[in-house]
C-alpha cells in the first residue's frame, strides 16, 4: 500500500489498525489504517455515522483505542502527552471561544499556550487579521461576533501557531465564498512550509483539488484511500470526479 517513496520520510500522523468506539461491544472503527506525511493535506471523507469524528476524537486524546494506536511524530500520547499535543492544533466544526474575550485576546492565548514568540505571533495575527478581513473586529468579544466570524477565529487561533499537524473539521461552515478561498489558500501556504492537514468535509467538489490524497470511510472501515487517480481505480472508475467515486465507492460492492 505504500511506496518505498513514501516511507522514507517519517510520518506525521500514523494510524495503525484502530479499533475503537464509544462502547467495547459496538466499536465504531474497525482495523483503520492511514498515515499522513509532513506537508501533505488528506481528505477524510464520508457519510454522517462513518466515523470520521470518531477518527479525530482518537488522534486528539479524546477517546482511547479499544485495539491499535496512533502516532504523532513518531510519539503515542501515553509515552509523551505533551510533545504529543504540542504537535497538533484541532479546528472543529462548531465554534468553540470565551465569550467574554476579544479575538486578539484568543489569538493572544492561543500563542502563549504554543511558545509562539512575540514578534512571530503580531506577525502572525496581521497577515491572519487582513486574509480573513476580520481587521476591525479584533477587539470585539466573541459574544457579539457572527457564527461565521467566531468559525473565522478558530481557525486564525489554529494557524496563528505553527504545529507540525492541523486537525480540521468541516471548517467552510459559516464562511462566505472569499472566506473559503482565504483558508484554502492558507492551507496551501501551510503545506508548503512543511506543516500536514488532515481535512475532513462534505464539500467534495471543493477539496478535490486541494488535498494530495483521499480517505474513504464507510461504516467504521476504509473503502479506498490514495490519490485521486488511486481512488478511480479501487472504484472501478476513470474520469469521475471525487464526489462521483465517493458515491460508487459507498453505494456499490465495496463499500457495502
Amino acid at each position: 500500500m505504500w511506496g518505498e517513496q513514501e516511507m522514507n520520510e517519517f510520518p506525521v500522523l500514523s494510524v495503525q489498525d484502530l479499533s475503537g468506539g464509544y462502547s467495547l461491544n459496538r466499536p465504531v472503527l474497525h482495523d483503520v489504517s492511514f498515515h499522513v506525511q509532513p506537508g501533505e493535506m488528506v481528505g477524510l471523507i464520508g457519510l454522517n455515522g462513518a466515523g470520521k469524528s470518531t477518527t479525530m476524537k482518537h488522534i486528539l486524546g479524546l477517546m482511547n483505542p479499544q485495539k491499535g494506536e496512533v502516532r504523532v511524530q513518531g510519539k503515542s500520547r501515553n509515552e509523551d502527552a505533551e510533545a504529543y499535543h504540542g504537535a497538533l492544533a484541532f479546528v472543529p466544526e462548531s465554534p468553540l471561544l470565551y465569550e467574554e474575550m476579544t479575538v486578539r485576546e484568543h489569538l493572544e492565548f492561543t500563542a502563549r499556550s504554543y511558545d509562539v514568540p512575540r514578534g512571530e505571533y503580531e506577525t502572525r495575527a496581521a497577515q491572519l487579521s487582513k486574509m480573513f478581513r476580520m481587521e476591525d473586529k479584533m477587539d470585539s468579544l466573541s459574544a457579539h461576533l457572527s457564527k461565521g466570524m467566531r468559525q473565522k477565529v478558530m481557525i486564525m487561533c489554529a494557524f496563528v501557531a505553527r504545529p507540525s499537524l492541523y486537525i480540521i473539521d468541516e471548517p467552510f461552515l459559516g464562511l462566505d465564498p472569499l472566506g473559503i478561498r482565504s483558508l484554502l489558500d492558507f492551507m496551501l501556504e501551510l503545506k508548503a512550509s512543511g506543516s500536514s492537514v488532515l481535512l475532513s468535509s462534505h464539500i467534495l467538489s471543493t477539496i478535490e483539488n486541494y488535498c494530495d490524497r483521499f480517505i474513504v470511510l464507510h461504516q467504521g472501515k476504509i473503502v479506498a484511500q490514495g490519490t485521486l487517480l488511486e481512488i478511480a481505480e479501487q472504484a472501478g472508475q476513470r474520469d469521475k470526479s471525487l464526489e462521483e467515486l465517493f458515491y460508487a465507492l459507498i453505494q456499490g460492492g465495496n463499500g457495502g
